[in-house]
Formats: C-alpha cells, structure tokens, sequence
C-alpha cells in the first residue's frame, strides 16, 4: 500500500512540476491555447459565406448583338460569376488574367448569333485560371452551364419554328430530367467540408510539437534526471505526470472547437456530439503517443520537431480531406493509415455526417487505441536517452 502511495505522491510531484513549467513557458501558452483559437476562428471566419461568390471574370464579345449582351446578363446572374470587364480581343483579356485581374473571360467571336439562326453549331470558349483551383473550378462550372443553356435555348427555338410544342422541345432537349439531393452537406459549404478536418487537424499537429518539445527540451537543458527522479526513475509515472496537464489543456481545447462548430455554427452532427468528443478526446491520446513515438525515436529536439511538424503537415494530404484516398496509389493507400487525422476524419464522416452508430467506426477506434499504445515500443529507448544522451547542439 504504502509502495502504490508513492507512486501517487511521485505522480502528482510530476504533475505539479510540469504545470510550473507550463505556466512559467509563454510557448506552451501560445501553442496550446491562442494558436488553436486563433485557428479555429481564421478558418471559420474565412470560409463563412460557404463557397466563393461574385468571383470576377471578364468578357471578350465580338458578336456585339442582342443574343450575345443577353448571353453575357445571364452569365453575370450566376451567384459565384461577376462580369466585371469587357475587352476588345482575346490577347488582352489574357494579359488582364495573367495579373489576376480577373479568374477567367469568356469569349464570344464574331457571328456567333448569325451561326444560330442558319443551325451552322457556332463555338463560344471560356477560359479559366485553374492555378486557383477553386476559383478556376467553380467558374469553369458556371461558364460550362451558361454555353449549355445557351445552347438548349438555340435548339429550343428552332423546333418551336418547326413547330414543337413546348413539351415536344423539352422532351427532345432533355430526355432524362436529374434531379439532385447532395447528401449530409446539401448546402455544398466548404467551410462544412473543411474546418471539420483543419480545426482537429491543426490540434493535432500542435499536441505533436508540444509533446516532442516538453521531452525533448528536458533532454537539450540536461533536467531529464531531474524529472525522472521526480517520478521516483518510473519512465511511466514520468510521462504520465508530464501529459496528464497537457491531455487535460487539449481535450478543453477540443470540446471547444466541437461546442464552436456543431453548437454555434450549427454544423451537420447527425449523431450528436457526444460520439464526436469522445473521438476528439482519442484523437488528443493518439497524438501524444505519436509523439511520444517521434521523440523516442530521435531523442534529438531539432530532429523530434522536424519529425513531427512533417508527419503533421502531410497528415492533412493523406487523411483523404483534399484528395479521396481511395483514389490514392494502393502503396499511399496503406501509409495513410499511419496517421492519427485519417481515422478521426473517417469516424467524423460516419458519426457527424452520416449520423451512423458508434459500432461502424470500430475499426477507426482501434486504430487510435494502437497509436496510444506505441510509447511502449520506445519507453526503454528513451529512459536511456533521458539518463544518457549528451545533447548536441
């Protein structure tokens, strides 16, 4: 008993010491507190219309007719589309989108109306800056739906002079109607599709920093003996007593970004917000073990902060956020599982969107219990990196 009050005692000993250096450290301030809110606001505020709208575009109208002003009006009508200039020749109208200027330009030669009323098929081009993928994207979209309906317009009018009634005419321009319900995210908002993922994301890769930095600068300022003493030389009760503080400042963290997202914002949480702290609060433990991992690893500050500023930022790549990881490389397919942030963006998609129960997200759980896990494979590697290691700067 009195051997299980000691480690009690040498516990809390580690805890106290840490929280001093915590509050004694503006870094630890900043990082662990003002960098995750500054993101979470920055994110949200800069995507808070949901998708990009009045993004300007220019026109290059050698048609110069009633057809071609009317097709320029309903081109400027599409919410994401602002026509902001005209310009007398493609040449200009190129040199204005290599300045950014403009996103794009559409062009409309001349005789274009002439070609339609004769049927000849006249050919209108747009041009979109796909650099800026979004802008190009969206814009391309509108361009792409404002020929076609221009198009069905043309077509439209020469079977009514055919005599078509109007049934007749739509039947022939559109023989299948689509009509489409997007799932979960109906909205189509990007700062939903987004900051679901970059808020836990950026958490995740400052409980990296942060981890390998507390082990690490014990080593690099020669306290590691100080520290495991103070945890009577139990590698264990030493990195408890030194996470605890910070699991506990993270978690805080992480309810808020959840209360912040699916309570005020009002995000799709279909399964309610329960499952998703508990994911959030796997998240923050897997990443501390991935931390623990890097540093036990490379007992070395400057390399255990390279390793984990890398593994994070390429975490926001593979956990399928801008890129399907189905659509990966069967190799890139794998290593994605290696990262803490694809498992919790999987469990988000099942529990917050799909509002799915807990059970079809078991593996993901498992997964980040194996990342809890990991500092044992590196706990004897590190105490002896803790006891002997000469920092070299």
């Amino acid at each position: 008993m009195e051997k299980k009050n000691n480690k009690y005692i040498a516990l809390w000993n580690v805890m106290k010491r840490e929280f001093h250096r915590l509050v004694s450290r503006p870094l630890y301030l900043f990082c662990m507190i003002v960098a995750p809110l500054f993101c979470y606001v920055f994110f949200t505020t800069l995507m808070d219309s949901g998708l990009p709208t009045n993004m300007p575009v220019g026109v290059v109208d050698q048609d110069m007719t009633t057809t071609s002003r009317q097709l320029i009006r309903n081109l400027d009508a599409f919410e994401q589309t602002a026509v902001i200039a005209h310009y007398p020749n493609i040449g200009d109208a190129r040199i204005a989108m290599q300045k950014g200027e403009i996103y794009g330009f559409y062009y409309i030669p001349d005789g274009t109306t002439a070609k339609v009323q004769a049927q000849r098929q006249p050919k209108v081009s747009f041009y979109t800056n796909n650099t800026l993928l979004i802008a190009g994207s969206l814009l391309f979209k509108d361009m792409k739906m404002m020929s076609e309906l221009a198009s069905g317009a043309a077509a439209r009018t020469a079977l009514y002079a055919k005599g078509a009634t109007e049934d007749q005419a739509m039947a022939f321009l559109q023989p299948i109607v689509i009509d489409t319900h997007p799932l979960n995210n109906p909205w189509l908002n990007y700062s939903v599709y987004l900051c679901n993922t970059f808020a836990p994301g950026v958490l995740m890769l400052l409980i990296f920093m942060i981890t390998v930095y507390s082990i690490g600068v014990e080593i690099k300022d020669r306290t590691a003996r100080e520290w495991l003493r103070t945890g009577n030389n139990s590698i264990w009760i030493s990195l408890a007593g030194k996470l605890l503080p910070h699991t506990a400042v993270f978690f805080l963290m992480g309810i808020l970004y959840n209360v912040y997202l699916y309570g005020f914002l009002h995000f799709p949480c279909n399964s309610g917000i329960l499952p998703m702290l508990l994911a959030t609060l796997c998240l923050v433990l897997a990443s501390q073990g991935m931390g623990i991992l890097m540093i036990g690893t490379l007992p070395t500050l400057r390399l255990g902060l390279s390793f984990a500023s890398l593994w994070g930022v390429l975490s926001f790549s593979m956990c399928g956020l801008s890129f399907p990881a189905m659509a990966m490389h069967p190799v890139l397919q794998g290593l994605a599982n290696l990262f803490p942030l694809r498992h919790y963006f999987l469990i988000y998609v099942d529990q917050a969107l799909n509002g799915y129960p807990m059970i079809y997200s078991w593996m993901n759980y498992v997964a980040l219990l194996i990342f809890m896990i990991l500092p044992f494979l590196v706990a004897h590697r590190l105490k002896g990196a803790l006891i002997s290691y000469k920092y070299v700067p």
